[in-house]
């Protein structure tokens, strides 16, 4: 089961998670027992549900203690500054390159190069990592991205402009977007919380 970080650990590697309430809802991220990112994003029902597959998959890791830590490796501060508008506060944040093929990690590393307050479109990411041709692949690994605003999968649009879609919601992508850029944002209307992390079966 999920248990308190003052629980002794036995296992062979440990995950801590905690959350970050923002003007978008509350926001939870995983870290590894470096303090390195191992995921971060909503879980409420306006998202496409990824953030709460992944959480539920690591709450029932055999090979690793899921505990509620509070502000791991100082990410969880980090974020709540960038939200309070101190937007580099996240630029130098490390993350866990663990997840995904050697092809997503190119476009997730891609990403964190665009700089805050700008866009790129997936054509232009796909130039960037040498694979022009990539387009569509480019698009499904910036939706797979398990980090969100820290590899700001949100500053990539379509060629024509438009946002597209948005793991979060397309809201909260407009609402980042604008904070990014020092324009005025608006509220995102909230959905209801989900529970704070699954428990192991």
């Amino acid at each position: 089961m999920i248990t308190d970080s003052t629980t002794t650990i036995t296992s062979t590697s440990r995950l801590s998670y905690d959350h970050v309430e923002s003007p978008l809802g509350r926001f939870t991220l995983v870290a590894d027992a470096g303090g390195r990112l191992v995921a971060a994003g909503w879980t409420d029902e306006t998202t496409d549900g990824r953030m709460a597959g992944r959480l539920q998959l690591f709450a029932r890791r055999p090979d690793a203690e899921f505990v509620h830590t509070s502000n791991p490796g100082g990410l969880s501060a980090a974020l709540a500054a960038y939200f309070a508008g101190d937007l580099d506060a996240i630029e130098k944040l490390t993350i866990a390159e663990s997840t995904g093929t050697p092809f997503q990690r190119s476009v997730w590393r891609a990403l964190r190069a665009i700089p805050c307050g700008e866009t790129r479109s997936y054509g232009e990411i796909a130039r960037a990592i040498g694979r022009p041709a990539a387009v569509r692949a480019v698009g499904l690994a910036n939706g797979s991205n398990p980090i969100c605003i820290v590899v700001p999968c949100h500053r990539v649009i379509g060629a024509n402009g438009k946002l597209v879609g948005y793991g979060g919601g397309v809201e909260r992508k407009r609402w980042l977007l604008a904070h990014e850029s020092g324009s005025a944002v608006a509220a995102v209307p909230r959905a209801p919380r989900t529970a704070a992390a699954p428990s192991r079966a």
